[in-house]
């Protein structure tokens, strides 16, 4: 097969580099190692940023995102039982919606299914080739049989654990990670939510997190260690815990009920660099993790699709090379940007061991000075609403 563009990966990231390349005129083919139903089933955060909303409606897929999406104005930070709300549309004019992003990729994967663009699923055994010259391919088996793509270029949108960062020759990549000493311990309900904005709450006893999916379905997140099974956590464990972590007006309001998903997310910062080899990017999580304090993940992810699409399109329509030259110099500096973010809310909120009485001190200190000051709460809603450059 010949293409323009291959695209590794049938997440978010890859479906819409994928929908901009083809409302663009540009052919791409996208390869997924997992069926379509096993996709779908991820089950994954999905606060959206204002741009992120923004480009969705860019490229013609918003309709349900503003039908089922619940849009926030705020949030809630509480320390100890201490609340405090934030209101972005008050401090910046700015708001966020929550939309799941197993929705933004059944948005994505409609769209592409309607136009008849190509997306290979159960593609095995990847092989990425000859990126660092003129003439790419993919190599892959489906159904026993091996197939080739010849491409211009291609995007590795495949994830933290996928083979496009890992097809990297040893010495050309730089990682920088921090592996946290907790996990998110999160249970899917279907009840309503407790608030009807999210709640961030940081107690001695570990962090909580009051959030949804919609109207009828919550999601709930108690800081447990690393080391923590999920198995020896019953419901009743589980709520009694969150109560304990919340405000005491919060968790009376609390409606429980049996979980329909558990399980345990570990914690991580991660950036590699450079983003480009030769005729190679990386996207998304295959090139950057963030702990999901900050809502980052699935936005940052568009950010760097919005921008690769971008300078591929000039590529093609210009026949400039200039975007794709900047991609990586381009997206780390915003990529940092929401490390720094991420890394700053998981530090004020949750618990560290190692820091002791003193470290809670002064987590307590910057939840206070927050509280007090108009100019920090525009910094965490400009951040959390999604920066502008």
């Amino acid at each position: 097969m010949r293409t323009q563009v291959a695209i590794v990966g049938a997440g978010p990231a890859g479906l819409m580099l994928g929908r901009i390349l083809e409302r663009a005129g540009i052919d791409a083919i996208i390869l997924e190692r997992r069926s379509a139903d096993y996709v779908l089933g991820r089950v994954r955060a999905g606060v959206l940023e204002q741009g992120s909303i923004e480009l969705m409606d860019e490229v013609g897929i918003g309709q349900r995102m503003h039908h089922e999406g619940l849009v926030h104005h705020g949030v809630e930070l509480s320390f100890d039982g201490d609340p405090h709300r934030l209101d972005f549309q008050h401090l910046i004019g700015r708001h966020v919606m929550v939309y799941g992003q197993t929705q933004v990729t059944h948005d994505l994967m409609d769209a592409r299914a309607a136009s008849g663009a190509q997306t290979v699923y159960a593609a095995e055994d990847a092989r990425l080739l000859d990126f660092d010259g003129e003439h790419p391919r993919i190599e892959y088996r489906k159904d026993g049989v091996t197939h080739r793509i010849e491409c211009d270029f291609i995007a590795g949108c495949d994830g933290y654990h996928g083979i496009s960062r890992a097809s990297v020759p040893l010495g050309a990549l730089e990682t920088f990670e921090r592996v946290y000493p907790f996990g998110w311990l999160g249970v899917l309900v279907d009840r309503p939510p407790v608030a009807e904005e999210l709640i961030y709450a940081h107690h001695e006893r570990g962090f909580a997190l009051c959030s949804m999916r919609s109207p009828t379905r919550s999601r709930y997140y108690v800081q447990v260690p690393a080391a923590e099974r999920v198995e020896a956590w019953s419901d009743d464990r589980f709520w009694d815990e969150l109560r304990a972590r919340l405000n005491p007006q919060t968790a009376a309001a609390l409606r429980t009920g049996v979980s329909i998903e558990k399980s345990i997310a570990p914690l991580r910062s991660f950036v590699a660099e450079p983003l480009r080899f030769g005729r190679l990017f990386l996207v998304g999580d295959a090139a950057h993790i963030v702990p999901p304090t900050g809502a980052k993940g699935l936005n940052l992810a568009l950010s760097d699709v919005r921008v690769l699409g971008a300078a591929l399109v000039e590529f093609y329509g210009e026949r400039s090379a200039a975007g794709i030259d900047a991609y990586s110099a381009t997206v780390l500096k915003r990529i940092w940007k929401a490390e720094r973010f991420s890394w700053w809310m998981t530090s004020l909120l949750h618990v560290f061991p190692e820091t002791g009485a003193f470290g809670r001190r002064i987590q307590r200190a910057e939840f206070d000075y927050l509280v007090g000051s108009r100019v920090a709460q525009q910094s965490l809603a400009e951040n959390y609403t999604g920066l502008l450059d």
